[in-house]
């Protein structure tokens, strides 16, 4: 399904763009503008086509690896929109994999320890951290680490490549505040997978083997409820790389989402096209690659 996901994908942005107010060749020559010129700069960026033939030009140059130029600065989107998508992918890996590495853990000991203190504790804690706006979060990480103690820069981005030390620091907060969120979602996930998988025979049949609890947890239970979890895992990176524009505009980093909210409001037709079409294809990707591997964690696949 990924292949015709992505081509739906593709007609519904290319018209979705169409519904955004505003004629690109009027704003790019600005209010004194004559007819004639407007009419000139549509001819040259191709909008006085019919939608169909528009289309048809701008996915065959998509499938050769042309997305464009800017309307506003020129430049070529591809190189553009990848380079702002790397300053996004930074963050998301970083902080989807520090909260599996967490939350994983605190659902299957939520789920080991059910009704119990602890169990009422973590889902309690999960469900606190799922019902936090990231943006609020994110502002008073910023108060509290940034402004109250000072520990960390509160705005603006630095490169790692440029400052290993520099560029982290700056990431810290907004992995943070990603991480905080993400728990919740992946602690009630462990859990309820963790709860079903601890009801089987397998498992009877494991504690009555005389095996010790942890072992029957991570080495019987663990496998078999990590599955469901897995996928979560990756619809949570799919969302985190299109959704991420609330954090990023929250702390000023030069992200693509950053990069998607100042070319709407430029009305920068082939830069949108392009951020969009970009994180979609990223999201169908992350799913395929989530599908793809899911076997791994089967026990009913046995590797030859």
């Amino acid at each position: 399904m990924a292949l015709p996901t992505i081509a739906l994908v593709a007609v519904t942005v290319f018209a979705l763009i169409r519904f955004i107010p505003g004629d690109p060749a009027a704003l790019m020559l600005g209010d004194m503008a004559q007819p004639d010129q407007i009419a000139a700069m549509r001819t040259e960026l191709g909008l006085d086509k019919s939608m169909p033939q528009q289309f048809v030009i701008w996915a065959g140059n998509v499938l050769l690896g042309d997305f464009g130029k800017s309307i506003v600065n020129g430049e070529s989107v591809l190189p553009l929109v990848a380079s702002r998508f790397l300053v996004s992918a930074e963050i998301v890996v970083v902080a989807v994999f520090l909260a599996s590495l967490l939350a994983v853990p605190a659902g299957l000991i939520a789920a080991w320890r059910q009704n119990g203190l602890t169990d009422l504790a973590l889902v309690g804690t999960a469900t606190v951290l799922l019902s936090i706006p990231t943006f609020w979060l994110g502002l008073l990480l910023l108060l509290f680490f940034g402004l109250k103690l000072g520990w960390l820069p509160v705005l603006g981005y630095v490169s790692i490549g440029d400052n290993v030390v520099g560029g982290l620091l700056y990431l810290v907060l907004p992995v943070m505040t990603l991480v905080i969120h993400e728990m919740g979602v992946l602690i009630r996930m462990a859990r309820a997978s963790t709860l079903e998988v601890l009801r089987l025979d397998y498992i009877i049949h494991a504690r009555a083997k005389g095996l010790s609890e942890s072992a029957v947890l991570w080495r019987h239970a663990f496998k078999n409820a990590f599955g469901p979890t897995w996928t979560m895992i990756g619809l949570i990176l799919g969302n985190l790389l299109g959704g991420i524009a609330v954090i990023e505009t929250v702390f000023t980093i030069p992200g693509l989402g950053r990069l998607m909210v100042d070319s709407i409001f430029a009305r920068d037709y082939p830069v949108i096209q392009g951020c969009l079409l970009f994180v979609s294809l990223s999201y169908v990707l992350v799913n395929l690659v989530v599908d793809l591997l899911y076997p791994l964690f089967d026990p009913r696949v046995v590797a030859e």
